[in-house]
């Protein structure tokens, strides 16, 4: 079992702003020099290099080196879920407000869709969780689970659904801008790559925002009945 001295140094992990912005930024599924981390949070490389080894050593974070540079990403799903879930039980409106309209757009772009770790999420990622529970494709009344029915689904799309390790099929996620929770687990990724890689979806900025294209409209108003104005 957990301690509580193993629960307080998790804690203690998250508990430091340099360090929590650095496990936000690792969200979007990449993995990130120290350098582009130290220049994301404004922080000396020196202090990145010693933030990086604390969340290393916790297992948040999983490193690698290529020559001069260090990568680090997430562990695995499990701790993009946590961070997620801990985003999403902030206070609205916390933050500082948006100072140009650069950053109030970029801040509009990631509430509209976006991905979280390997998952869709904002109003996209909700707008597909409530379609798919409406069409009977996904349960929400105890745990979240797929339907035979939904199984079919992803089947039809030519997504053979495999779960792996301790991963789940499916589980909700607390989405911290909508307050509702989206599809992650193996379907969601699944769901969620089949959407970029078919252009449903396209990246777009330098964090995690996704756009609906034209024909990401077409596709999901005709496999799950969104309305396209839902998605702009």
């Amino acid at each position: 079992m957990t301690s509580s001295r193993d629960l307080a140094a998790l804690a203690a992990l998250l508990a430091d702003e340099t360090r929590a912005s650095f496990l936000l930024a690792l969200l979007d599924g990449r993995a990130w020099t120290a350098g582009e981390l130290a220049r994301h949070a404004r922080v000396a490389p020196s202090t990145t290099s010693e933030h990086l080894g604390k969340l290393v050593a916790g297992g948040l974070l999983t490193e690698e080196r290529q020559g001069r540079h260090r990568y680090v990403r997430l562990s695995d799903d499990r701790v993009a879920h946590l961070v997620e879930e801990l985003a999403g039980y902030t206070a609205p409106g916390n933050g500082p407000a948006p100072r140009t309209l650069r950053a109030a757009g970029a801040a509009n772009a990631m509430a509209r869709g976006r991905t979280c770790y390997d998952h869709l999420a904002g109003r996209l990622g909700i707008a597909v969780t409530e379609a798919m529970t409406a069409r009977g494709l996904l349960r929400q009344d105890t745990s979240f689970a797929l339907t035979p029915q939904g199984v079919g689904w992803f089947g039809a799309l030519g997504l053979a659904l495999q779960p792996r390790g301790r991963r789940p099929l499916v589980r909700s996620c607390l989405d911290w801008t909508e307050r509702k929770p989206h599809l992650a687990g193996v379907a969601g990724a699944a769901l969620c790559r089949h959407a970029l890689d078919s252009g449903w979806c396209v990246r777009i900025g330098s964090e995690r925002a996704v756009k609906v294209t034209a024909d990401g409209e077409r596709a999901f108003a005709e496999l799950l009945g969104i309305e396209p104005e839902i998605l702009r």
